[in-house]
């Protein structure tokens, strides 16, 4: 496995199929294309975050949350852009099903939603009158309830957003953007972070990040709630963060641990690890675009990563 820095600083032309990307389980064959290498796309950043694809303009907007900017990466032409500075320490980000650009930002602990004209509207800023401790990561049901993760990223130092003392635990929510209404989705969670729902919406996937252990976790959805909340892998020391899934209702989770774990994850339904793609960076998140919804982004400390894939991502992630 070519994990060496030497593969992105050189021109050197990839072999296929591509040695970074690890069959585990037979599972994940069909899923890899043999003669499609890992791209590095944009490089030159502080921390990235948030990948979200916009077909019909094919560009990438993503986060640098110590830089406090929104960006976006033309697909095209390659040329980065910044859309906006400052932007709240912006962190996890996605489309509503009207189009619009949902974001959690660290710094203004608030969620956004981005209007077609460009304002930027408040969706929720506290519960029950107290401050949020900021949004992290966001997804959309197809009934088009917001769900995210609130974690404190931002209130823990100043590199992230505005150091703040801790007001109330940390949740996952579900917004109602019909009536405003804010209710608890998952409460019993040290620091909940990535978020997908299954292709059918049968289950809740929520990524548990404390100081400790860190593992993953699915829910139940019954009557529109989370419910039966269990482990659904630990794969300590490697853990996921960002996480999306595919129309199999595989997981593809954007991953820390080090050389043999940075990178990106997949795990099938029943939980079993049958893939990697090795980048020479932790991955914080990923989401599948181009045109065909089959090229995997991967936002990646410093730089921003691509791959096309044999899967399709399911819509609201």
């Amino acid at each position: 496995m070519t994990q060496g820095h030497s593969r992105w600083e050189s021109s050197a032309p990839i072999r296929y199929p591509d040695p970074n990307i690890v069959v585990l389980d037979p599972r994940f064959q069909h899923l890899v294309v043999p003669m499609a290498a890992i791209e590095r796309i944009a490089t030159g950043f502080r921390f990235t975050e948030g990948p979200a694809y916009y077909g019909d303009g094919r560009y990438l907007l993503f986060s640098d949350i110590p830089n406090d900017a929104l960006l976006r990466w033309d697909e095209i032409t390659g040329a980065v852009a910044t859309l906006r500075s400052p932007a709240g320490y912006p962190d996890g980000n996605t489309r509503d099903r009207q189009g619009r650009l949902l974001s959690c930002e660290l710094g203004s602990r608030t969620l956004t939603r981005t209007e077609h004209d460009g304002t930027v509207t408040v969706l929720a800023d506290s519960f029950e009158g107290t401050r949020l401790t900021g949004p992290n990561d966001v997804i959309v049901k197809s009934d088009g309830s917001i769900w995210f993760s609130d974690n404190g990223a931002g209130i823990r130092g100043n590199y992230l957003g505005d150091k703040a003392p801790q007001e109330m635990p940390f949740r996952v929510y579900r917004l109602d953007p019909a009536s405003g209404e804010l209710t608890i989705a998952v409460g019993d969670m040290e620091r909940p972070n990535g978020l997908c729902f299954s292709p059918d919406e049968s289950r809740l996937y929520v990524v548990d990040t404390p100081s400790g252990t860190r593992t993953t976790h699915v829910y139940d959805m019954v009557d529109g709630k989370p419910v039966n909340g269990r482990l659904f892998f630990d794969d300590t020391p490697g853990f996921a963060d960002g996480i999306r899934c595919d129309t199999e209702g595989n997981i593809w989770c954007g991953f820390s641990g080090g050389p043999d774990h940075d990178g990106v994850a997949v795990f099938a339904p029943d939980g079993t690890l049958i893939g990697r793609i090795l980048l020479p960076e932790r991955c914080a998140n990923l989401c599948f675009g181009g045109r065909k919804r089959n090229r995997l982004f991967m936002t990646a400390s410093q730089s921003v990563y691509a791959l096309y894939v044999e899967a399709q991502g399911v819509a609201g992630g």
